[in-house]
Protein backbone atom coordinates (compact mmCIF):
# COMPACT_ATOMS: atom_id res chain seq x y z
CA UNK A 1 0.00 0.00 0.00
CA UNK A 2 2.90 2.14 -0.52
CA UNK A 3 4.16 1.62 3.29
CA UNK A 4 7.82 1.20 4.48
CA UNK A 5 7.18 -2.03 6.09
CA UNK A 6 6.81 -2.99 9.69
CA UNK A 7 10.20 -3.07 12.09
CA UNK A 8 10.86 -6.48 14.20
CA UNK A 9 10.61 -4.18 17.10
CA UNK A 10 7.22 -2.86 16.33
CA UNK A 11 5.90 -6.62 15.10
CA UNK A 12 7.00 -7.26 19.13
CA UNK A 13 5.42 -4.51 20.86
CA UNK A 14 1.84 -5.09 18.89
CA UNK A 15 2.29 -8.83 19.78
CA UNK A 16 2.62 -8.12 23.26
CA UNK A 17 -0.45 -5.26 23.01
CA UNK A 18 -2.58 -8.33 21.74
CA UNK A 19 -1.11 -10.84 24.26
CA UNK A 20 -1.98 -8.20 27.24
CA UNK A 21 -5.58 -7.60 26.08
CA UNK A 22 -5.90 -11.56 25.52
CA UNK A 23 -4.47 -12.22 28.91
CA UNK A 24 -6.91 -9.92 30.16
CA UNK A 25 -10.22 -11.64 28.71
CA UNK A 26 -9.15 -14.92 29.42
CA UNK A 27 -8.21 -14.56 33.45
CA UNK A 28 -10.83 -11.99 34.28
CA UNK A 29 -12.92 -12.59 37.44
CA UNK A 30 -15.69 -14.87 36.25
CA UNK A 31 -19.07 -12.89 37.95
CA UNK A 32 -22.45 -13.63 39.49
CA UNK A 33 -24.52 -16.67 38.63
CA UNK A 34 -23.71 -18.99 35.21
CA UNK A 35 -26.15 -21.54 34.98
CA UNK A 36 -25.32 -23.06 31.47
CA UNK A 37 -21.97 -24.00 30.40
CA UNK A 38 -20.88 -25.34 26.96
CA UNK A 39 -17.04 -26.75 26.68
CA UNK A 40 -15.93 -28.21 23.21
CA UNK A 41 -12.52 -28.37 21.81
CA UNK A 42 -11.16 -27.69 18.22
CA UNK A 43 -7.69 -28.97 16.94
CA UNK A 44 -5.27 -26.75 15.57
CA UNK A 45 -1.31 -27.37 13.99
CA UNK A 46 1.49 -26.34 15.85
CA UNK A 47 5.07 -26.95 15.33
CA UNK A 48 6.86 -28.42 18.67
CA UNK A 49 10.31 -29.92 19.14
CA UNK A 50 11.01 -29.84 15.10
CA UNK A 51 7.90 -31.79 14.84
CA UNK A 52 4.27 -31.03 14.07
CA UNK A 53 1.33 -31.60 16.31
CA UNK A 54 -1.84 -31.28 17.15
CA UNK A 55 -3.37 -29.86 20.00
CA UNK A 56 -6.47 -29.18 21.74
CA UNK A 57 -8.10 -26.08 21.69
CA UNK A 58 -10.87 -26.26 24.42
CA UNK A 59 -13.64 -23.29 24.96
CA UNK A 60 -15.90 -22.33 27.40
CA UNK A 61 -19.04 -20.48 26.34
CA UNK A 62 -21.77 -19.58 29.10
CA UNK A 63 -25.15 -17.81 30.18
CA UNK A 64 -25.44 -16.13 32.96
CA UNK A 65 -28.02 -14.92 35.38
CA UNK A 66 -28.81 -12.29 33.77
CA UNK A 67 -29.40 -13.66 30.39
CA UNK A 68 -26.03 -12.94 28.19
CA UNK A 69 -23.79 -15.06 26.57
CA UNK A 70 -19.92 -14.70 26.74
CA UNK A 71 -16.86 -16.86 26.24
CA UNK A 72 -15.60 -17.90 29.72
CA UNK A 73 -12.30 -19.46 29.28
CA UNK A 74 -9.78 -21.00 27.08
CA UNK A 75 -6.80 -23.61 27.36
CA UNK A 76 -4.79 -25.57 25.19
CA UNK A 77 -3.13 -28.77 25.68
CA UNK A 78 -2.14 -32.58 24.50
CA UNK A 79 -4.92 -34.46 24.47
CA UNK A 80 -8.69 -34.03 25.92
CA UNK A 81 -8.05 -36.43 29.20
CA UNK A 82 -9.83 -36.16 32.29
CA UNK A 83 -7.12 -34.00 33.77
CA UNK A 84 -6.81 -31.72 31.50
CA UNK A 85 -10.50 -31.03 31.58
CA UNK A 86 -10.85 -30.87 35.44
CA UNK A 87 -7.57 -28.48 35.47
CA UNK A 88 -9.38 -26.56 33.09
CA UNK A 89 -12.82 -26.39 35.24
CA UNK A 90 -10.95 -25.88 38.35
CA UNK A 91 -9.19 -22.82 36.73
CA UNK A 92 -12.96 -21.67 36.12
CA UNK A 93 -14.07 -21.81 39.40
CA UNK A 94 -10.92 -20.28 41.28
CA UNK A 95 -11.73 -17.21 38.55
CA UNK A 96 -15.44 -17.56 40.22
CA UNK A 97 -17.28 -19.97 38.04
CA UNK A 98 -20.63 -20.38 40.02
CA UNK A 99 -24.25 -21.10 40.24
CA UNK A 100 -23.93 -24.05 37.04
CA UNK A 101 -26.83 -26.17 37.13
CA UNK A 102 -26.03 -28.14 33.41
CA UNK A 103 -22.57 -28.73 31.47
CA UNK A 104 -23.21 -29.49 27.49
CA UNK A 105 -20.76 -31.31 25.40
CA UNK A 106 -20.23 -33.87 23.31
CA UNK A 107 -19.59 -37.28 24.23
CA UNK A 108 -16.42 -37.75 26.29
CA UNK A 109 -15.95 -39.36 29.61
CA UNK A 110 -13.04 -37.12 30.26
CA UNK A 111 -15.62 -33.81 30.19
CA UNK A 112 -18.65 -35.97 32.10
CA UNK A 113 -16.35 -37.27 34.86
CA UNK A 114 -14.43 -33.78 35.48
CA UNK A 115 -18.10 -32.56 35.77
CA UNK A 116 -18.97 -34.55 38.29
CA UNK A 117 -15.98 -33.90 40.18
CA UNK A 118 -15.48 -30.37 39.91
CA UNK A 119 -19.06 -28.53 39.22
CA UNK A 120 -21.33 -32.15 40.61
CA UNK A 121 -23.85 -30.65 38.06
CA UNK A 122 -25.62 -32.52 35.50
CA UNK A 123 -24.23 -33.02 32.35
CA UNK A 124 -26.16 -32.95 29.06
CA UNK A 125 -24.62 -35.12 25.85
CA UNK A 126 -25.67 -33.49 22.93
CA UNK A 127 -28.47 -35.38 21.13
CA UNK A 128 -27.38 -34.72 17.80
CA UNK A 129 -23.98 -36.08 17.50
CA UNK A 130 -25.88 -39.18 20.06
CA UNK A 131 -28.28 -39.60 16.98
CA UNK A 132 -25.26 -39.64 14.46
CA UNK A 133 -23.93 -42.43 16.84
CA UNK A 134 -27.38 -44.17 16.83
CA UNK A 135 -27.94 -43.61 12.75
CA UNK A 136 -24.22 -45.52 12.64
CA UNK A 137 -25.30 -48.67 14.39
CA UNK A 138 -28.46 -48.88 12.20
CA UNK A 139 -29.18 -50.39 8.87
CA UNK A 140 -28.67 -47.68 5.88
CA UNK A 141 -32.69 -48.91 4.86
CA UNK A 142 -33.87 -48.32 8.38
CA UNK A 143 -32.08 -45.13 9.32
CA UNK A 144 -34.83 -42.85 8.29
CA UNK A 145 -37.20 -44.98 10.66
CA UNK A 146 -34.58 -44.79 13.60
CA UNK A 147 -34.24 -41.24 13.88
CA UNK A 148 -38.40 -40.74 13.27
CA UNK A 149 -38.95 -43.00 16.39
CA UNK A 150 -35.71 -41.45 18.67
CA UNK A 151 -37.41 -37.76 18.01
CA UNK A 152 -40.40 -38.78 19.43
CA UNK A 153 -39.07 -38.99 22.87
CA UNK A 154 -37.22 -35.57 21.92
CA UNK A 155 -41.04 -34.21 21.38
CA UNK A 156 -42.19 -35.33 24.90
CA UNK A 157 -43.37 -32.32 26.87
CA UNK A 158 -41.91 -32.95 30.05
CA UNK A 159 -38.73 -34.89 31.59
CA UNK A 160 -40.91 -38.12 32.83
CA UNK A 161 -42.65 -38.05 29.35
CA UNK A 162 -39.63 -38.06 27.38
CA UNK A 163 -38.36 -41.02 29.68
CA UNK A 164 -41.26 -42.83 29.28
CA UNK A 165 -41.23 -42.70 25.59
CA UNK A 166 -37.51 -43.41 25.01
CA UNK A 167 -38.19 -46.71 27.15
CA UNK A 168 -40.90 -47.43 24.13
CA UNK A 169 -38.87 -46.68 21.39
CA UNK A 170 -35.88 -49.05 22.87
CA UNK A 171 -37.86 -51.42 23.06
CA UNK A 172 -38.95 -51.42 19.61
CA UNK A 173 -35.27 -51.27 18.71
CA UNK A 174 -33.53 -54.52 19.94
CA UNK A 175 -30.61 -53.62 17.85
CA UNK A 176 -29.71 -50.36 19.76
CA UNK A 177 -31.59 -50.90 22.98
CA UNK A 178 -28.37 -50.99 24.61
CA UNK A 179 -27.07 -48.02 23.55
CA UNK A 180 -30.27 -46.15 24.42
CA UNK A 181 -30.21 -47.67 27.89
CA UNK A 182 -26.41 -46.58 28.17
CA UNK A 183 -27.34 -43.16 27.07
CA UNK A 184 -31.08 -42.11 28.35
CA UNK A 185 -29.74 -40.02 31.29
CA UNK A 186 -27.65 -37.76 29.60
CA UNK A 187 -29.17 -37.21 26.47
CA UNK A 188 -32.70 -36.26 28.28
CA UNK A 189 -30.78 -34.36 31.04
CA UNK A 190 -31.98 -30.70 29.40
CA UNK A 191 -35.97 -31.85 29.37
CA UNK A 192 -35.88 -31.34 33.02
CA UNK A 193 -34.92 -27.23 32.10
CA UNK A 194 -37.21 -24.60 31.02
CA UNK A 195 -39.08 -25.25 27.62
CA UNK A 196 -37.83 -21.99 26.34
CA UNK A 197 -34.36 -23.13 26.60
CA UNK A 198 -34.63 -26.46 25.70
CA UNK A 199 -33.23 -25.76 21.14
CA UNK A 200 -30.51 -24.20 23.19
CA UNK A 201 -29.23 -26.65 25.56
CA UNK A 202 -30.11 -30.29 23.60
CA UNK A 203 -27.14 -29.67 21.60
CA UNK A 204 -23.51 -27.86 20.99
CA UNK A 205 -24.47 -26.23 18.14
CA UNK A 206 -23.79 -22.57 19.75
CA UNK A 207 -20.17 -23.76 20.63
CA UNK A 208 -19.96 -25.33 17.23
CA UNK A 209 -20.60 -22.65 15.12
CA UNK A 210 -17.87 -20.53 16.93
CA UNK A 211 -15.11 -23.57 16.59
CA UNK A 212 -16.48 -22.84 12.79
CA UNK A 213 -15.42 -19.25 13.12
CA UNK A 214 -11.59 -20.34 14.86
CA UNK A 215 -11.17 -23.23 11.91
CA UNK A 216 -12.13 -20.68 8.86
CA UNK A 217 -9.62 -17.57 10.78
CA UNK A 218 -7.01 -20.46 11.66
CA UNK A 219 -6.89 -22.31 8.22
CA UNK A 220 -5.69 -19.27 6.93
CA UNK A 221 -2.23 -19.42 9.50
CA UNK A 222 -2.11 -23.42 8.43
CA UNK A 223 0.59 -23.97 11.16
CA UNK A 224 1.71 -22.50 14.16
CA UNK A 225 4.78 -21.33 15.27
CA UNK A 226 4.07 -22.33 19.12
CA UNK A 227 0.74 -22.34 21.71
CA UNK A 228 1.65 -18.95 22.57
CA UNK A 229 0.29 -18.03 18.60
CA UNK A 230 -2.58 -20.17 19.04
CA UNK A 231 -3.74 -18.04 22.61
CA UNK A 232 -3.17 -14.64 20.74
CA UNK A 233 -5.18 -15.09 17.31
CA UNK A 234 -7.96 -17.75 19.17
CA UNK A 235 -8.01 -15.30 22.27
CA UNK A 236 -8.88 -11.70 19.94
CA UNK A 237 -11.15 -13.91 18.24
CA UNK A 238 -12.90 -15.17 20.98
CA UNK A 239 -12.68 -11.67 22.92
CA UNK A 240 -14.29 -10.06 19.28
CA UNK A 241 -17.19 -12.45 19.37
CA UNK A 242 -18.31 -11.66 23.20
CA UNK A 243 -18.00 -8.43 22.22
CA UNK A 244 -20.25 -8.83 19.26
CA UNK A 245 -22.88 -10.80 21.74
CA UNK A 246 -22.51 -7.84 24.19
CA UNK A 247 -23.20 -4.92 21.48
CA UNK A 248 -25.24 -6.61 19.22
CA UNK A 249 -27.01 -9.62 20.19
CA UNK A 250 -28.41 -8.29 23.77
CA UNK A 251 -29.78 -11.43 25.90
CA UNK A 252 -29.43 -14.97 25.24
CA UNK A 253 -32.08 -15.88 27.23
CA UNK A 254 -34.97 -13.65 29.29
CA UNK A 255 -34.82 -12.89 32.81
CA UNK A 256 -38.45 -14.29 33.54
CA UNK A 257 -37.41 -17.76 32.08
CA UNK A 258 -33.95 -18.20 33.91
CA UNK A 259 -35.67 -17.01 37.20
CA UNK A 260 -36.45 -20.69 38.00
CA UNK A 261 -33.07 -21.98 37.24
CA UNK A 262 -30.69 -18.97 39.05
CA UNK A 263 -30.36 -19.26 42.58
CA UNK A 264 -30.40 -15.83 43.44
CA UNK A 265 -31.72 -13.95 40.34
CA UNK A 266 -33.32 -10.97 40.28
CA UNK A 267 -36.55 -10.06 37.33
CA UNK A 268 -37.54 -7.16 36.87
CA UNK A 269 -40.94 -6.24 36.62
CA UNK A 270 -42.63 -3.29 34.24
CA UNK A 271 -44.02 -0.61 36.76
CA UNK A 272 -47.49 -0.35 38.00
CA UNK A 273 -49.59 2.15 35.42
CA UNK A 274 -51.34 4.84 37.37
CA UNK A 275 -54.51 5.77 36.87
Amino acid sequence: MGGTGISKSQVSRLCEEIDDRVDAFLTRPIEVEWPYLWIDATYLKVRQGGRIVSVAVTIAVGVNMDGRREVLGMATGASEAEPFWTDFLRDLVRRGLSGVKLVISDAHEGIKAATARVLSTSWQRCRVHFQRNALAHAGKSSRRVVSAFIATAFAQPDHAAAKAQWRQVADQLPKLATLMDGAEEDVLAYMSFPQQHRTKLHSTNPIERLNGEIKQRTDVIGIFPNEASIRRLVGAILMEQTEEWTVQRGRYMTLETLAPVCDDVVVSLPAAQRD
